[in-house]
């Protein structure tokens, strides 16, 4: 199969358990909780997204024929060291594309997978670590992997259940309101009060925007 890329580009990885690690971000095209083809038109259930994966005209990004020759991209991007290649697969919603090919071919290439998924599609246990990321109002299938990434708030979140979801690391990040700094402020004090009071959850915040990073 072919792959549609967004974009490709080599950053420091800014949410997460890995924030601060130096990373090659794969963004597909697509996403299955957005309901139009412009992102100002709005979902039947993702309303808060941040991000721009709509085409295929970003840096580094494009149509690819094989898995083979979007790994090779990826470690073109990395550079000629092969040590502690890091790929983040993410969107959109990177599961619409990922498949055993692009796996292997990112192994091959010696890459440790990362992947930044909604959770409303299986994702294979092969990838190296599974970042889930649910939306309130769609149906989580993958309820294990290594990282429950919740955006808070939202309403309708059934927190209580992910709770006991086989997730090694449960963190919750505030949501950026998109230059609405009053409220993303509040958004901000509100993560940090539930993780005082829930301290089975951490907060993780978007380092790459204080950063000024892609």
């Amino acid at each position: 199969m072919s792959y549609a890329v967004k974009e490709i580009f080599l950053t420091l990885q800014g949410e997460g358990v890995h924030a601060g690690r130096r990373a090659v971000f794969v963004r597909f095209t697509g996403c299955n909780l957005w309901s139009g083809l412009e992102r100002d038109r709005p979902s039947a259930v993702c309303q808060f997204c941040d991000t721009d994966f709509v085409g295929m005209d970003g840096e580094g990004g494009g149509r690819f024929s094989s898995a083979a020759d979007l790994a090779a991209a990826a470690a073109r991007t990395w550079g000629s060291d092969r040590e502690s290649r890091f790929v983040v697969l993410t969107g959109g919603e990177p599961m619409l594309q990922v498949d055993a090919a692009l796996i292997d071919a990112l192994h091959a290439e010696g890459f440790f997978i990362a992947i930044e998924s909604n959770g409303t599609l299986a994702v294979p246990r092969t990838i190296d670590w599974i970042c889930i990321s649910p939306k309130a109002g769609s149906e989580t299938v993958q309820r294990s992997g290594d990282e429950l990434k919740l955006v808070w708030p939202q309403e309708r979140s059934d927190w209580q259940n992910m709770q006991g979801w086989n997730f090694a690391n449960l963190l919750l990040q505030p949501m950026d309101s998109r230059g609405d700094d009053a409220a993303s402020k509040a958004n901000l004090e509100q993560a940090i009060s539930f993780v005082q009071t829930h301290p089975k959850w951490r907060l993780s915040l978007q380092t790459h925007k204080i950063l000024g990073l892609a």
